[in-house]
């Protein structure tokens, strides 16, 4: 994979997360959510870094983590 097919657009994550743009530029501006690379006005998240997040999301109940 190179450095270009490594980053995701927000609506390539937006899909993956099935959530709307709207949601995601919000939980950026509070940030939650993976690290992003902002260029140009463009906004790209690294496949790495939202793999990392999605881990550190999982839960072994309401109350652990795993």
């Amino acid at each position: 994979m190179n450095e270009y097919q490594a980053l995701m657009t927000q609506r390539e994550l937006c899909n993956r997360w099935q959530v709307s743009e709207a949601t995601l530029e919000r939980w950026r501006s509070e940030g939650i959510g993976p690290i992003y690379v902002k260029s140009g006005g463009q906004v790209r998240y690294r496949r790495e870094g939202v793999l990392e997040y999605e881990a550190s999301c999982l839960r072994k109940s309401t109350f652990e983590a795993l």
